[in-house]
């Protein structure tokens, strides 16, 4: 039990890396030639289906801080601007209708999004290049295509999960609709890929109870993790809504709904426990990590990066990294106490790669936190490449 082992030597999972990643998912695979994913309930909708139900809605995903994004990217006629994040399309359409002879690189590791991307190139001829993969399989993507490092304009790094993937049922990200507990943002791509199943009915306790820790600064998450080993001795938790429940259950009912978002809104108890788990199922800031160095490459001198964050741990990282500090050994979760960089600083006290535009993280206007509420907790940092 490789992974169980990894675990309990760090119980904060400060170094957790896609070495274990890679014996978890091999042990998994061992353990059962079928996950629990599998029989969580109706079989997802197959990439055509998903498209569909995507193209229905109207508009199938708000952008976060359009505004802002457009104005800090200050994109030029005929520029090459890499979207790190397509999801629902929102911010490289906005950049198609407002510089004219731009042309875009879609990159999402989700297929139902490069659809979509596919889907626009075809309405903006030579001005969209989809690219399927994560931020890790960047480069080499790049490189497919004979981009040369150095040679984008502008990049959008849009981290996090898209409210395309929380709208669909189907994909197990939304505590509200009632799915399978999947949230792989990859979808079926990788079907050896373990889902958020597989981790909560696996797992023993005490490495439950680090994943909502580090993932999702969960204050409780010890009892959270008992509550979920109690239950699935009974059944298996293979539903949203079923461990939202169990969540639940732990705690007295007056306090399943005490805690407030940034709007002030009640705040369902296993929020947290959601975040945390999708993170890890997805490997989310070692994947950002990953997508910075990627975007640092790809940027020519003067280039500009805006990166869009949605929860503290995601923007420590981003912070950090404008920093030159050295995220080789990625302590993922805390990023405390500031370690010192091995990169040579300029004189100045700044970055030696980024000159950052603003120095304060710029947040949404309050008229577009009502208009978009999802959109409460985005943090943008903008810089550019020295």
């Amino acid at each position: 039990m490789i992974f169980h082992m990894s675990l309990r030597s760090n119980p904060l999972l400060r170094k957790t890396n896609l070495a274990v990643w890679r014996a978890w998912r091999s042990w998994k695979l061992s353990l059962h030639s079928s996950t629990v994913c599998a029989s969580s309930g109706p079989d997802p909708l197959d990439r055509s289906e998903a498209l569909s139900s995507v193209s229905s809605e109207k508009p199938p995903h708000t952008p976060v801080m359009l505004k802002e994004v457009l104005h800090y990217l200050d994109i030029q006629v005929g520029q090459v601007v890499l979207d790190m994040t397509f999801g629902g399309g929102g911010h490289t359409k906005a950049i198609l209708n407002a510089v004219p002879e731009v042309t875009v690189l879609a990159l999402d590791r989700d297929p139902t999004a490069i659809s979509l991307a596919e889907q626009l190139a075809k309405e903006h001829s030579g001005r969209v290049n989809s690219l399927l993969g994560r931020f890790s399989e960047l480069e080499a993507l790049l490189s497919n295509m004979n981009i040369k490092p150095g040679s984008i304009d502008a990049v959008l790094l849009d981290a996090g999960c898209s409210s395309m993937q929380m709208d669909q049922a189907e994909r197990g990200f939304s505590l509200s609709k009632d799915g399978p507990l999947d949230m792989r943002m990859d979808g079926e791509r990788y079907p050896d890929m373990p889902c958020a199943a597989d981790v909560v009915n696996t797992l023993d306790q005490q490495a439950l109870a680090s994943i909502l820790t580090a993932y999702g600064e969960e204050r409780h998450a010890r009892k959270i993790a008992s509550a979920i080993v109690v239950a699935r001795r009974i059944n298996p938790i293979t539903r949203t809504q079923q461990l939202a429940s169990v969540v639940a259950g732990s705690f007295p009912p007056a306090v399943i709904y005490a805690r407030k978002d940034r709007l002030h809104r009640p705040a369902h108890v296993a929020t947290k426990t959601f975040q945390a788990l999708r993170i890890f199922v997805n490997d989310e800031l070692n994947e950002l990590h990953s997508g910075l160095r990627a975007a640092r490459a790809a940027l020519k001198p003067g280039g500009r990066l805006c990166i869009l964050t949605f929860h503290s741990l995601e923007d420590r990282l981003v912070k950090r990294f404008l920093q030159d500090d050295n995220l080789s050994n990625l302590d993922q979760y805390h990023f405390s106490p500031r370690k010192q960089s091995t990169v040579k600083e300029k004189k100045d006290g700044g970055s030696v790669y980024w000159v950052q535009v603003q120095r304060k993280v710029i947040t949404p206007q309050r008229d577009d936190v009502t208009e978009n509420p999802r959109g409460r907790s985005a943090k943008l940092r903008v810089a550019v490449r020295r």
